[in-house]
């Protein structure tokens, strides 16, 4: 009965949880649509079939018969699986690019033999190791107030998979996210470039197909990863979406790009205390060493510190703030050669950014847990007021509970004044 009523309550947050991705799309999103259609993904499909296997994982209740320790390595281990396979594939893809290789199908036989067998384990440990991974971010839910009697609502479920893509529209006279519309993962770079040119030409706006690392679904989407503490963010992070979708913050995500920055940046800030919680309980030894203490100064150092040094966040805020000035003037093509030109500079510096354009900051400058990066100075107030709760807020429990009832901006600088 226990696992019956544990089902049917899964079942019914799932049912939920998809209503916020059926409502109806704007005009915007269907001329988009219209470029789209036969490449979209099929939340639907994915969805009903992750329930399938979430449930199989609830009904068989293994991680009851585990001790911790061996919960925690079965993780480890399947972490260690996924980086094994990764570099498989890797080798696996040097006989195709080899031109030295005349017959690759036949000299890749071995490998691909050793790949379908890894394939095999990961099958048989995926599932293991999820359930074990929810039961454990759940404890620390729990440990943190934000569960009731003990069970997160809605429960923890993830699932690693390949994630879509997503193909952002903004208009080109304002940065403003006007569609989001996910597109199968199987697209390479220049089948990506070549939609966004058929949407930006027809259309007369700005686009980019975007990658992600998670989905709010329900379950949720989780990209495959081999590190233990961005797996633990994102799993976070889209369980804080879950939580959300249920109270007025996470209904009112599609309200405005206020609303929309409100819910990335409690979910971000959420999420990197729950990881934090988690791995100093489940993997102390992953715990991301303190920051190094500066040096004395000495000749050496005082050289090093002459060198210009690249600040990502810094320069990513500065290009942000001078195009939405150029296209406050109205002087959209000044503004975008001024960030194609920045891009250069962004790409030289290390950080391959395949195009910077309105679409770019419409959708990376949601994320606004840490100040600057590609929030303009629209954005900014929300970002700061949300942190600013934050910093008011006795425990990490007290601000999502209490964020999670904001509907609007308004509403949530009343209640940051208010507090003192």
């Amino acid at each position: 009965m226990r696992h019956i009523s544990r089902i049917t309550l899964v079942a019914l947050i799932a049912i939920l949880s998809l209503q916020r991705s059926v409502l109806e799309p704007g005009d915007e999103t269907e001329r988009v649509r219209a470029f789209t259609r036969q490449i979209e993904f099929d939340y639907l499909t994915w969805t009903l079939d992750a329930l399938l296997d979430k449930f199989a994982q609830i009904g068989l209740g293994t991680t009851d018969f585990l001790a911790p320790d061996d919960r925690s390595q079965i993780v480890l281990d399947y972490l260690d699986l996924v980086g094994r396979i990764f570099e498989t594939e890797g080798y696996l893809d040097d006989f195709f690019t080899d031109p030295q290789i005349t017959n690759p199908e036949l000299a890749s036989q071995p490998l691909r033999k050793q790949l379908d067998q890894l394939y095999r384990q990961r099958r048989h440990l995926t599932p293991l190791a999820e359930a074990i991974f929810q039961y454990q971010l759940n404890a620390i839910a729990a440990d943190l107030g934000l569960t009731l009697g003990g069970q997160s609502i809605p429960p923890v479920l993830y699932q690693a998979a390949p994630l879509p893509l997503a193909l952002i529209v903004s208009p080109r006279e304002v940065i403003r996210q006007d569609a989001n519309i996910s597109l199968q993962y199987e697209f390479t770079t220049d089948q990506r470039a070549a939609l966004e040119t058929r949407v930006d030409q027809a259309l007369n706006v700005s686009s980019l197909v975007v990658n992600i690392g998670g989905v709010g679904m329900y379950p949720t989407m989780v990209i495959q990863t081999t590190d233990i503490n961005w797996l633990a963010e994102v799993v976070a992070h889209e369980w804080i979406h879950n939580f959300l979708t249920l109270r007025p913050l996470g209904a009112s995500y599609t309200k405005n790009i206020e609303m929309r920055i409100i819910n990335e940046t409690t979910a971000n800030i959420a999420g990197k205390e729950i990881r934090a919680a988690l791995i100093q309980r489940y993997y102390p030894e992953f715990v991301p060493p303190p920051p190094q203490p500066v040096a004395e100064s000495s000749e050496a150092s005082i050289v090093e510190s002459e060198l210009p040094i690249f600040d990502f966040r810094a320069e990513m805020h500065e290009t942000r703030l001078h195009v939405d000035q150029l296209l406050t003037d109205g002087k959209i093509e000044e503004a975008e050669a001024y960030m194609e030109a920045r891009r250069h500079i962004f790409v030289e510096n290390g950080y391959p950014i395949r195009k910077l354009n309105q679409a770019y900051f419409a959708f990376h400058g949601a994320y606004a847990d840490i100040p600057g990066g590609a929030a303009g100075v629209v954005e900014d107030p929300v970002g700061a007021a949300v942190r600013a709760l934050r910093a008011q807020s006795l425990s990490l429990a007290a601000f999502v509970n209490r964020i999670s009832w904001i509907w609007s901006f308004e509403q949530l600088q009343a209640v940051v004044e208010a507090t003192p």
